[in-house]
């Protein structure tokens, strides 16, 4: 997957998660660290990290597998996002 070293929307999801992990970390430091607020970090790492997940999968499949003579029914494959997103 030598082509997302090129996705700035792919790179800059990983830095969000850098950032909220570190967020994380830092929050477990803290003696007087609420629980709830250390779960709704960990809530926000899942999300991103679901949303990463999606960006992945489907950049796999415009790069990998949908074949450059085949035609691209869009809507079908926001389609098929939604699903994934829905369910993944």
């Amino acid at each position: 997957m030598g082509h997302l070293s090129e996705d700035k929307k792919i790179q800059n999801r990983v830095k969000r998660l850098q950032g909220q992990i570190q967020a994380v970390d830092q929050a477990l430091m803290q003696p007087d660290c609420s629980c709830i607020d250390v779960l709704q970090q960990v809530a926000a790492v899942k999300g991103a990290v679901n949303g990463l997940m999606n960006e992945l999968i489907e950049a796999h499949l415009r790069h990998h597998v949908i074949k450059p003579d085949t035609e691209l029914d869009e809507a079908e494959l926001a389609e098929f996002l939604k699903l994934l997103k829905r369910y993944g």
